[in-house]
């Protein structure tokens, strides 16, 4: 993230989240704040990598949802809190049908 000396006054955060679905893969984050200007209100920046929670996974296995579902639904929790953030209701909806897509040809299909 950039902050131009034009830009004084703002107030801003970045953040980056991760979440790890399977064995051998990893999220390597570096968040990068460079602030041309020593007059802005606030500035930023956050990172965090977690992998796939089997504790969740159990939790929801013990209440008698099946693995797939279970799956599914702690992916679509992680992007939920972004995606209805959006607004836009139209648009929200096409992000959560292509997360679905994707867990559909990559995360489920082994299960």
């Amino acid at each position: 993230m950039l902050i131009r000396k034009v830009a004084e006054g703002i107030e801003t955060f970045e953040e980056n989240r991760n979440l790890v679905l399977t064995d051998g893969c990893q999220a390597d984050s570096v968040p990068n704040l460079e602030i041309e200007t020593g007059e802005i209100e606030g500035a930023g920046h956050a990172s965090a990598t977690g992998r796939f929670d089997d504790e969740q996974l159990f939790y929801l296995r013990s209440r008698g949802i099946e693995e797939r579902e279970a799956r599914r639904l702690v992916v679509h929790g992680f992007f939920n809190d972004l995606i209805r953030k959006i607004g836009v209701p139209q648009l929200e909806e096409q992000l959560r049908d292509t997360v679905e897509a994707e867990l559909a040809k990559t995360v489920l299909e082994g299960v």
